[in-house]
């Protein structure tokens, strides 16, 4: 995977139940668990390798835009939302990946909707792709106001962009 130019970074972005900051070293363990779940990886290429997990870890702890979305009442890392600035085709793109016990809790639609309205204050679009197959994530995106903009195939599988443009 290359690397995507990542946006500078942010102060933490608070919401009712999250904040979403850099990624920490003490967060390694719930990450590494992000890239090593068979149902987190179901739609992303399946379980990263190790050797590539090592060059990763070394490079996520305070890397701009990669954010740790972490619950405000216990401080468990839940997930992580990466806002790029120059991603795919240039626009801004939002990705996001959460641990499977704490998915239908609205999480990642709160966090992601925070990440995209954030985006939203300083670049006119922000964009996201899914695989077509991923429902779960395809109804997440249109929850937080993104729609559909393009249907293609890339890693073999079909898959989906979705937009928001800003509004004003």
């Amino acid at each position: 995977m290359a690397p995507v130019p990542a946006s500078p970074p942010l102060t933490p972005l608070v919401t009712e139940r999250l904040v979403l900051r850099p990624v920490r070293t003490r967060d390694l363990p719930a990450v590494t668990r992000l890239w090593t779940d068979p149902e987190v990886r179901r739609h992303l290429g399946g379980p990263v390798v190790e050797s590539v997990i090592r060059i990763r870890r070394e490079r996520i702890v305070g890397a701009p835009g990669c954010h740790a979305v972490e619950r405000v009442a216990d401080g468990a890392v839940l997930g992580l939302v990466t806002v790029a600035r120059a991603g795919r085709d240039g626009e801004t793109e939002v990705s996001y990946q959460f641990l499977p016990e704490h998915w239908g809790q609205g999480y990642a639609r709160e966090a992601v909707a925070a990440a995209v309205d954030h985006a939203l204050a300083e670049t006119p679009s922000v964009v996201a792709v899914t695989q077509e197959a991923n429902v779960r994530s395809r109804r997440l995106l249109e929850a937080v106001g993104m729609t559909h903009a393009e249907s293609f195939v890339e890693w073999d599988a079909h898959q989906v962009l979705y937009r928001r443009r800003r509004t004003s």
